[in-house]
């Protein structure tokens, strides 16, 4: 695997992939790690020429200064990990190759962007386009991975994408989850053994809500699911929606899509996960 630090040395290896036809998959992550992002990268070596995953914990997506200064951040672990996974480049730079001084980033993302993780995060999603257009300019990838646990993440990037009209393709990769049911997340090491026993109640919820759920019953299902998380001893739940799958709206039963989507704080850990339900 050929580790690179610096947007120019990266931009001159993949400029010679492509002149030898190659097509380029990036797998975009703040690192740490775990099965889910190495299914994302998988799925990269599957469907495209060279394999890139970048590793940056990007300042500005943060909305609180404690929580980027506790982002995990076990580079040599995750070396290992890629190598082992047949990783052809990473890209792993420092703030200030990343960033300028005083650099200023808005795009009109529309009502996605104050929804859900949004009107909890606000900025976050200002933050994370602006790290990853910065990663499309600088690898020009072909095809880009993201998990579908990050949900909103990947509709906010589409729109992005739609907006700037950028010539890549997203592909949306199936969540990850550990053997109880909790879907796999870096943030999952901050919880204790009983933090994680109480944190199956959010999978075990959306589970709920997709088999009981008859396209009729929405709102009580709704309820019933909130019912269940709040009763859960550690757990205090911010949201537990189920959207329209392409607006994140409120959905009603008439929508197509469906998804179920939810955010919880479980001792001092923030967990979100989502289920489609249609």
């Amino acid at each position: 695997m050929k580790i690179f630090t610096t947007r120019h040395e990266l931009q001159q290896y993949l400029l010679q992939c492509r002149q030898k036809g190659e097509t380029i998959g990036l797998v975009p992550t703040m690192g740490a790690l775990h099965e889910g992002h190495l299914s994302l990268l998988a799925l990269a070596r599957r469907q495209s020429g060279v394999s890139v995953c970048s590793i940056f914990v990007n300042p500005t997506q943060f909305t609180n200064p404690d929580d980027l200064q506790n982002y995990p951040r076990p580079i040599e672990a995750d070396i290992a990990k890629l190598t082992e996974a047949g990783c052809d480049v990473l890209f792993n730079p420092g703030v200030n190759e990343m960033y300028a001084a005083n650099e200023q980033w808005h795009i009109d993302l529309g009502e996605l962007e104050h929804l859900l993780e949004g009107k909890f995060r606000p900025g976050h999603y200002q933050g994370v386009t602006q790290v990853v257009f910065k990663l499309f300019d600088i690898v020009k990838p072909d095809f880009a991975f993201f998990g579908q646990k990050d949900y909103q993440q990947v509709l906010v990037i589409a729109k992005m994408v739609q907006l700037i009209n950028l010539p890549v393709k997203l592909v949306m990769v199936p969540i990850s989850r550990e053997a109880e049911g909790l879907a796999m997340s870096s943030r999952n090491i901050h919880l204790s053994a009983e933090d994680r026993q109480h944190a199956l109640v959010l999978s075990k919820a959306l589970a709920w809500v997709k088999d009981y759920f008859s396209g009729n019953n929405l709102q009580q299902v709704t309820a019933e699911a909130v019912a269940m998380i709040n009763a859960e001893p550690g757990v205090t739940l911010e949201y537990f929606e189920i959207a329209d799958g392409e607006t994140l709206l409120p959905a009603t039963e008439a929508n197509p899509h469906l998804v179920a989507l939810v955010a919880a704080q479980v001792g001092k850990t923030r967990l979100i996960d989502n289920m489609i339900i249609r």
